[in-house]
């Protein structure tokens, strides 16, 4: 399946990005729980450096625990600290503020050394389309200054939002990059809704989503759409799953783009299950 997405205010995200890091203390970059690996813009690593950051895993009531302690080890070092969060249910995120404390714990010695008594940080935030920018910074600043919304590319221009702990924080615009670096990639990204349903071919990557989870989550399928098994074909599966929620046309025949859109939807809403697509590398 051949995925492009890369429209021309992601281009000028990343310059803004470039020229507004030294503004800032430290860089708190949102990823989905799910596809950790996938949903991290590898242009952020070289743009931020070694500048503070903190990863903030995301929906991380839809993936598994286990396996979102594993990403949280892998990638932590020493100038990066990785959450679990849910930041539509604020969950996780009364940890944010001492992390930071962590990090620029120096920087803020250094400040009050000089006499400096409030000390005010500046963060941005950064992460790709629909990973629930928005929605993290309306948390944190108590209110609804950022827009959101379930489709990628709400955020179009560079905002500051002051917040209740003490830190101001950058809002940019989601980005993804130019090229993929495999196909499995890009259809992550597809499947958690990174890219818009609008430029995919919906059925096919539902199809290609069957596949995964028949592949992996094969109980999770039988259990969530009461089919007796999983086939060796996803096309015989999906059929199947679509019989059970009655998504047939006149004739008998199946609706695919209905049973396409129940998919992805249920599955992006974590009603299939705890589901995580990718896992670190030991």
């Amino acid at each position: 399946m051949a995925i492009n997405w890369f429209p021309g205010h992601m281009k000028r995200t990343q310059r803004q990005i470039s020229e507004n890091l030294k503004l800032v203390d430290a860089v708190i970059e949102i990823r989905d729980s799910r596809i950790p690996k996938s949903s991290a813009n590898p242009d952020i690593d070289k743009l931020v450096g070694s500048k503070p950051r903190i990863i903030l895993l995301n929906k991380s009531d839809l993936s598994e625990k286990a396996v979102n302690n594993a990403w949280m080890k892998y990638l932590s070092n020493d100038h990066t600290m990785v959450l679990e969060v849910n930041c539509l249910k604020g969950s996780g995120l009364q940890k944010i503020k001492p992390a930071l404390n962590e990090l620029l714990k120096e920087k803020h010695d250094r400040l009050r050394a000089k006499g400096l008594k409030k000390i005010v940080s500046r963060i941005m935030v950064v992460g790709i389309p629909n990973v629930g920018k928005s929605t993290f910074i309306n948390k944190m600043a108590k209110n609804t200054v950022a827009k959101t919304g379930d489709r990628p590319g709400v955020t179009k221009n560079k905002q500051w939002i002051k917040t209740a702990m003490d830190a101001e924080m950058l809002d940019t615009p989601g980005v993804l990059w130019p090229k993929f670096e495999d196909e499995e990639t890009g259809l992550n990204l597809a499947f958690t809704g990174a890219i818009r349903d609008e430029i995919m071919d919906i059925e096919d990557l539902a199809y290609r989503l069957v596949e995964r989870l028949q592949t992996f989550y094969p109980e999770m399928l039988k259990e969530r759409y009461k089919i007796e098994e999983v086939y060796e074909d996803p096309l015989q599966t999906m059929e199947a799953i679509a019989r059970k929620r009655g998504c047939l046309m006149k004739g008998g025949e199946i609706d695919y783009n209905r049973i396409a859109v129940i998919l992805l939807d249920e599955f992006r809403a974590g009603k299939i299950g705890n589901i995580s697509l990718e896992r670190p590398k030991k």
